[in-house]
């Protein structure tokens, strides 16, 4: 019996570049949650599916059409083959899995496991080997099947590994919640009845915890009944509407908000935004953060090394950042930033210039990010490079193979891109990854991020580059709510939407952003001296607190061990 006091299961959990087993901010979130458990030495395992064909390799053509290959990685090469075996039923069907361990190794040596589940084995069907090629592929059928896999059969495989004594399983997303059937039939077999009775969804409900992380549609697993009962085949889906159903569906958000005894959104702003979708629900907030030891450039662990002793450990630490030399701490940005602006220019030929002010804006591409808002008026922007002071544009970001508004948005930017050649220098760099996203956010100026308040539940990248002493240049949404100081920490893109009912404008925002732009956020750039101020504080301020050690503390205080 192994000793294990959390398990945190996630659709996607970015563990390491090389293994394609994330699309974006919820692995990214997950894996830094997993690494912040090894540093402080939680007793936790982490369980999400593998991925052969990953989420998608993208290319980029010359109008900036998207299209997407499968990743190619080498399974052997990163994790070590469990020798159990467990089985979940699909459809009436026997689907056999395996799991596969990567460690995540803390800075004291203590290691958190992450298991990933394999459907690809000799015993299964054609079909059922692929449910863990891809991840978000396919249609609901294989959504629920693989939502089967990771929740039911990640149960099983825990018991099958040795972990009997797990106090809190915790859900990054309702994409797990199918896991809560199988507590309850694991509360049933042990009072050896047949049918779930409300002390058995009392018991799993004192287990479980959930983090819900969008108020986007998209991330809001529902299926119709019909498929359901086809798949899974249970009677207590009907029996308890009350429990498993919403509005004739099987909605997995509210499978997990109801057998929860925790529920969070992942800032302030985003438990109002839930509260208001989910009125009859009690749900707190704990604002995400990113591990600081991972998100933080070379340059600046060495100036911390050397400033902030401990601070991999204790990152509430950086507040002393303050007392950096100002000259040391533009050294290491710019070192950071001709890292990334001559890895621009050799992958994209893009004739960047490292003395020039760079913005940086990398996020999935789809429409409630508003990616395209700094093009709202293209005269005004040459006006502000020719008059005010040159700049540069970095862009990255991937579209899901099915948004193809997502990838219009991609070939407008590569279309503006071309009309402004011969003012302002922009790049879109292709295939976004960890590695890509460590490199632009400690190596920009500044950091830019145009959301449709309200749907921007947290975001994590800005946190990323606070690290790096990158302020940010934001609409009030999300976790920058909480990180704004207006001249202190970055600036303001508009005013905060106080009415959830209310969308903000968007020629208004893109107005605000050239204001702030051109007369605030240049001029003082041109002042070295303030602009390094204003990074220091970026650090001291947001660095020392948007950070996953904080962010797992608070869980451990609030949600696992009451």
């Amino acid at each position: 019996m192994i000793d294990c006091k959390v398990a945190y299961f996630s659709m996607e959990i970015a563990v390491d570049a090389g293994i394609p087993s994330y699309s974006g901010g919820l692995g990214i979130l997950a894996g830094d949650m997993i690494r912040s458990a090894s540093d402080l030495k939680i007793p936790m395992i982490g369980m999400s599916l593998l991925y052969r064909k990953g989420y998608f390799y993208q290319r980029l053509d010359s109008h900036g059409w998207q299209s997407e290959e499968p990743v190619q990685w080498m399974v052997d090469d990163f994790l070590e083959e469990m020798p159990e075996r467990v089985s979940v039923t699909v459809e009436g069907r026997m689907v056999y899995l395996r799991a596969w361990k990567y460690e995540v190794e803390g800075i004291s040596g203590f290691k958190v496991p992450v298991y990933f589940l394999d459907a690809n084995l000799n015993e299964n069907f054609e079909w059922d080997r692929t449910l863990t090629d891809s991840l978000y592929g396919g249609d609901d059928h294989y959504r629920i099947c693989q939502e089967i896999v990771l929740g039911v059969g990640g149960i099983r495989m825990l018991r099958a590994l040795g972990y009997q004594n797990i106090e809190r399983f915790h859900m990054n997303e309702g994409h797990s919640s199918l896991m809560t059937i199988e507590l309850l039939d694991e509360e049933v077999n042990k009072a050896g009845r047949k049918s779930i009775t409300s002390a058995d969804v009392e018991a799993v409900r004192k287990k479980c915890v959930f983090t819900t992380h969008t108020p986007v549609p998209a991330g809001h697993d529902q299926f119709p009944m019909d498929l359901v009962k086809r798949v899974l085949g249970r009677q207590e889906f009907y029996d308890m509407k009350d429990v498993f159903c919403c509005g004739g569906s099987l909605n997995l958000t509210y499978l997990a908000l109801n057998l929860s005894h925790y529920v969070n959104g992942v800032a302030k702003k985003h438990s109002e935004v839930a509260k208001h979708m989910f009125a009859n629900y009690i749900i707190e907030s704990i604002t995400n953060g990113v591990h600081a030891e991972t998100w933080t450039s070379k340059p600046f662990q060495e100036l911390f090394d050397s400033y902030v002793p401990g601070w991999r450990r204790d990152n509430e630490s950086l507040r002393y950042a303050l007392s950096i030399p100002r000259q040391e701490l533009w050294d290491a940005h710019t070192k950071a930033k001709s890292q990334l602006i001559h890895y621009v220019n050799r992958e994209a030929n893009a004739g960047l210039d490292v003395d020039i002010f760079t913005i940086g804006f990398a996020r999935r591409a789809t429409v409630y990010k508003r990616s395209d808002l700094f093009f709202e008026d293209i005269e005004k922007l040459k006006e502000i490079s020719s008059s005010v002071g040159p700049f540069q544009v970095i862009y990255a970001g991937k579209a899901h193979p099915k948004d193809n508004s997502g990838k219009e948005l991609i070939k407008h930017i590569y279309k503006i891109k071309n009309m402004l050649k011969d003012d302002i220098k922009i790049v879109y760099l292709q295939n976004y990854d960890m590695e890509l996203a460590k490199m632009i956010t400690s190596g920009v100026d500044i950091w830019l991020n145009t959301p449709q308040p309200p749907l921007e539940a947290s975001g994590t990248s800005g946190m990323k580059a606070a690290l790096n002493g990158v302020p940010s240049l934001s609409i009030l949404d999300g976790w920058w709510i909480e990180g704004h100081i207006e001249g202190v920490t970055g600036w303001s893109i508009g005013d905060k939407v106080q009415d959830l009912d209310k969308t903000s404008d968007r020629v208004k925002d893109a107005m605000a952003l050239y204001s702030k732009l051109s007369k605030e956020i240049l001029p003082i750039y041109n002042n070295n001296h303030s602009f390094v101020d204003i990074m220091r504080h970026c650090i001291a301020i947001n660095g020392s607190f948007f950070n996953t050690h904080r962010m797992l503390r608070q869980y451990i205080v609030n949600a696992y061990f009451l």
